[in-house]
């Protein structure tokens, strides 16, 4: 070779120095970093936004303001016989018990000595709630010798009262409502002063049934709670075993032609329908033709199990298909059969993946409302079912059909319960994620 040869030849580029295509390249892959980290970002913003703007809004459910009073429980007014007969004590209306108690804060002020201008007779009795008479009436009848007796009252006062010292209420708002006044106000200032009136934690809420729009702070979910645990369990006991016995079927034994093929393709429709298709089913199967109660715990958990299935189905094949084939083949050659090689070798290793799908597929049934609203279950329930498995088929409601009654109601109150509603319900998916997690972990095996 020549110098002019070696003069004339281009120096080759360095494997060090990057040359303008490699940097060019490397600058689309950090923006797509930054835009991935940015997106991370944005939806971890928006989660704290969300979390915040519920966990806000109704934790104030989770407390409530009470009021204790002497209460005299006059016999000639609640036994006017005087023979302290159950019969006899039932005839006595709440009416009855609200005038006592009206009577009782009255005597409360006096003896107290609070003196409020533009204090009517009306701002004393609207005080306390329209709960605390039923309440007072199934103490007294649960234990009649109270009658004749001054006990000791913890009753719930009124919506707008709580709200005020929750912040929703303030006495300019009060001047301009109907329902209270800034008379009724400083009457609750001056008996919180006294020690009487005091706002404390409220496990009622998660206790009690729901209230009319008349007794926005005497409302609960228990039986929202009772009726999502029926549901639960019927679709737990429902889905499960026909889901995972249909996945293994279609995955391990069925031949592969048109017919499954079919039935493959209708199972991945079925995931996508809208929810409420599976209601209007489940209103024409269930209610019209099979003739099942409305608002029943067993209809709603029937729905939601049609609704889960494609889910189980499609999560519980896809972790069938997760394990290897040389597990079935090793199986097989050794001389197991082959329902042996599914049941003693593939389902044991693909257990981690069936039970997170499963426990996925209930939750997302748990948070459906759709399909519950379609067969009567947004009826308003106040006595709770009854234990399984008679209280299947007895009325019920359930926390998502709750939180959309409570939305509807012109009372601020029911927005608070609500948002509490919602953290309960948050709870519940959270405690079912952690199962899952903990079950995966569980069963996890490695090969």
């Amino acid at each position: 070779m020549s110098d002019a040869t070696l003069q004339g030849a281009q120096p080759r580029p360095s494997l060090l120095a990057a040359d303008p295509r490699t940097r060019k390249r490397n600058a689309a892959e950090a923006r797509f970093r930054a835009y991935g980290l940015g997106a991370i970002l944005v939806s971890m913003v928006m989660l704290v936004i969300l979390l915040f703007t519920i966990l806000t809004g109704g934790i104030g459910a989770f407390r409530q303001t009470y009021l204790e009073i002497p209460v005299a429980l006059d016999a000639a007014q609640l036994d006017k016989n005087g023979n302290r007969d159950p019969a006899d004590l039932r005839k006595v209306l709440t009416l009855t018990y609200g005038k006592i108690l009206q009577q009782s804060l009255e005597q409360s002020i006096a003896d107290k000595g609070i003196a409020i201008a533009e204090l009517s007779d009306k701002d004393v009795s609207g005080l306390i709630s329209k709960e605390a008479s039923a309440q007072l009436r199934n103490r007294v009848l649960a234990d009649p010798e109270l009658i004749g007796q001054t006990v000791e009252a913890r009753v719930l006062v009124n919506g707008r009262v709580d709200g005020y010292y929750k912040g929703r209420v303030s006495m300019e708002s009060a001047a301009r409502d109907a329902n209270t006044s800034p008379a009724q106000l400083q009457l609750a200032d001056a008996l919180k002063a006294q020690g009487m009136l005091a706002t404390q934690w409220n496990w009622s809420f998660l206790t009690s049934p729901d209230a009319s729009d008349q007794r926005p702070e005497a409302a609960g979910v228990g039986i929202a709670i009772l009726g999502s645990l029926y549901m639960m369990l019927v679709v737990l006991v429902l889905s499960v075993p026909i889901g995972v016995a249909a996945s293994i079927y279609l995955e391990e034994f069925a031949p592969k032609n048109r017919w499954t093929d079919i039935i493959e393709v209708n199972i991945s429709n079925l995931a996508a329908v809208p929810s409420i298709v599976f209601g209007i089913l489940g209103l024409a199967a269930f209610i019209n033709f099979a003739g099942l109660p409305q608002s029943a715990p067993i209809v709603g958990g029937l729905v939601l199990t049609l609704m889960t299935l494609p889910t189980i189905i499609i999560a519980t094949r896809a972790a069938l298909k997760a394990v290897p084939p040389s597990i079935r083949d090793a199986a097989l050659g050794v001389g197991a059969s082959k329902m042996q090689s599914v049941f003693h070798h593939v389902l044991p290793l693909a257990m981690p993946g069936i039970l997170t799908g499963t426990i996925i597929g209930l939750a997302q049934a748990l948070g459906e409302t759709a399909p519950l609203l379609l067969i009567g279950m947004v009826a308003f329930v106040k006595n709770f079912p009854s234990a399984p498995p008679d209280g299947l088929f007895e009325p019920a409601s359930a926390l998502p059909v709750q939180v959309y009654n409570w939305t509807q109601r012109a009372d601020p109150a029911f927005i608070e319960r609500a948002s509490g509603a919602i953290i309960v319900l948050l709870v519940f998916l959270l405690c079912m994620n952690l199962l899952a997690i903990l079950l995966r972990r569980k069963f996890e095996r490695r090969w």
